[in-house]
């Protein structure tokens, strides 16, 4: 699996986690396949799919900063804790 350009191997690893995070509690994954949440969460990042967001990023109907990463299609929004 190759990890998109810009995002170093520790970045890739995090991300990938948060989202495996997600998934596991019910997000709807944004690839096809019957993989483990582990590989899909890889899967998105290495596609693009899930984007870094800086803690200092705020988001427009939350009162404080937003920590985490966002996908790049709209969904409901799931905060990783």
């Amino acid at each position: 699996m190759q990890r998109p350009s810009g995002i170093g191997a520790f970045q890739f690893v995090v991300l990938s986690s948060l989202r495996a995070s997600q998934l596991l509690r019910g997000c709807l994954p944004r690839v096809d396949g019957g993989h483990k949440s582990t590989v899909i969460a890889q899967l998105e990042v290495s596609q693009g799919m899930v984007k870094e967001r800086s803690p200092l990023d705020r988001d427009e109907h939350a009162d404080g900063p937003r920590v985490g990463f966002e996908t790049t299609q709209p969904t409901p929004a799931v905060d990783v804790t």
